[in-house]
């Protein structure tokens, strides 16, 4: 069967060169019966009108519909009034060969591994109407305009919009639009190489992705432990040689947490005396429920921070916009590092663009918080009741939360009896800087969780409210299977 019925036989070559002998209309019968035994002209191709075939091959109309006729009544070719001529050779395939193939992995009932927003709630409208309305009065000099460093209009309503809401300093000749944090942190790890650096602070446990641009950078990454008040800065201070440290300081990923006013005015201290360079993620802080999110370090100190966000969260990955917002003396060398213009076609940041001055987007935001905090609610107390042997840990913020386990109980077999029983859940260690390490065994400061204990991370982005409670019923169940040592892999 054709990938698209809508197929055109027209666009066939027909050999009648090699259809020798006998009239036209039976060479043409020949020519056509043949390009259906090859599969040239696979079952469902619309054959072209008699007229529009005729003029192609310089004959009579006649001579068409005679071939055609004739395949009609062979069987090769199926004709309906008002409708077009289509192969009709073989009989239409029912069940392709997949039948035999095995069956695809069934989904599973919850997926609760973090790292996706409710796409089901992404803005349609709001976004169609924002990007109609930037097609219908976009001068046409900007659509030859490519992406490079970001349409300043948005980098300008991107300067204002984070001065507005998330407290930064951030001039817009300064901003530049970039697919992603990933994508921003790949361009300014590079620039950090070429200026000489050589090692970079990251959390510990933090994010996965810093692992992966480190190694194709060239840079090697310091991981600093953390607990319940974020990033220990004191290790990073004691450490010496470091060049630059990536935090995340509005709502660390994975554990929670928010970092410290003493630590955030220590690790701006640090910056200043060595010359370093923050990198800021700023990680769901559009996502706060139990009050306002503390502003950005990057307004406190903005010559020593380079902020990072993106929509990822907020609207969808697929949008892949995302900024960095550097320090003038950083802006150039981000800029000149290779592989620049990865940033989203221009008319989708003018969307953007419009869709923030418009306050779309500050609306959809208040929406989603409404959302997520009931779902986050709703999770929390599910996992008190069905799990009290379990402890939740971090703010009420973000799209996912730390569950930490009853002693012996490892969170490995958890994670392996949940699947079994549909439900997919990440395992806290993973995100640990040593795999095999303990999460939270940090002696020093408020641990992030239960000393030297097993968690688990739990999203509850893409959760449907319905399927919270059979969610934590499952893994309740595999929290006891894997205490009572019933997991296999």
């Amino acid at each position: 069967m054709p990938k698209s019925q809508t197929n055109l036989g027209w666009d066939v070559l027909l050999d009648l060169g090699a259809e020798r002998g006998g009239p036209l209309h039976a060479r043409l019968t020949r020519a056509i019966r043949a390009a259906i035994r090859a599969g040239t002209l696979p079952w469902g191709s619309a054959l072209p009108p008699s007229r529009t075939l005729a003029a192609d091959l310089g004959c009579s109309r006649w001579v068409v519909t005679q071939a055609y006729e004739q395949l009609v009544a062979e069987g090769y070719l199926g004709a309906r009034v008002g409708s077009a001529t289509r192969v009709r050779w073989p009989e239409e395939p029912t069940a392709p060969a997949a039948a035999t193939a095995p069956a695809p992995p069934r989904p599973p009932r919850a997926d609760l591994v973090p790292g996706l927003p409710d796409l089901r709630s992404f803005p349609r409208r709001a976004w169609l109407d924002a990007l109609r309305a930037e097609l219908s009065t976009v001068p046409h000099a900007e659509l030859g305009r490519t992406a490079g460093a970001g349409h300043p209009r948005l980098r300008r309503v991107l300067a204002e919009y984070l001065e507005r809401v998330r407290g930064a300093a951030v001039a817009p000749e300064d901003v530049t639009i970039t697919a992603g944090v990933a994508d921003g942190m790949a361009h300014l790890f590079r620039a950090l190489a070429a200026a000489g650096a050589t090692t970079i602070a990251v959390e510990d446990p933090g994010w996965h992705r810093l692992r992966e641009i480190a190694s194709v950078t060239g840079l090697t990454l310091a991981p600093q432990p953390v607990d319940g008040h974020g990033m220990r800065v004191d290790r990073l201070v004691e450490a010496g040689g470091i060049a630059a440290a990536v935090v995340t300081p509005a709502h660390q990923f994975p554990t929670g947490a928010v970092l410290a006013p003493a630590r955030r005015a220590a690790l701006v201290e640090w910056a200043t005396r060595t010359g370093a360079l923050i990198l800021e993620d700023d990680y769901d802080a559009e996502f706060r429920y139990d009050r306002r999110p503390v502003g950005t370090v990057q307004g406190v100190e903005p010559r020593r921070v380079a902020l990072f966000g993106s929509l990822s969260k907020t609207l969808a990955p697929a949008v892949r916009i995302g900024w960095v917002a550097t320090p003038p003396r950083w802006t150039a060398a981000l800029r000149a590092t290779e592989a620049r213009g990865t940033a989203a076609p221009v008319l989708d940041q003018l969307a953007l663009a419009r869709f923030i001055e418009t306050g779309a987007y500050d609306r959809h935001l208040r929406s989603m918080r409404q959302l997520y905090r009931a779902r986050r609610d709703r999770l929390v107390e599910a996992l008190a009741a069905r799990l009290p042997g379990c402890r939740v840990v971090g703010v009420a913020a973000g799209l996912h939360v730390v569950v930490h386990l009853p002693p012996g109980v490892r969170a490995a077999a958890v994670v392996v009896a949940a699947e079994r029983r549909g439900v997919r859940v990440m395992d806290l260690a993973s995100c640990l800087a040593d795999p095999g390490g303990e999460p939270g065994a940090d002696p020093g400061g408020e641990p992030a969780g239960e000393p030297g204990g097993e968690g688990l991370v739990l999203g509850y982005g893409t959760l449907d409210a319905r399927a919270v409670e059979p969610a934590v019923a499952a893994l309740a169940l595999a929290v006891r299977d894997a205490s009572q040592g019933a997991v296999r892999r």
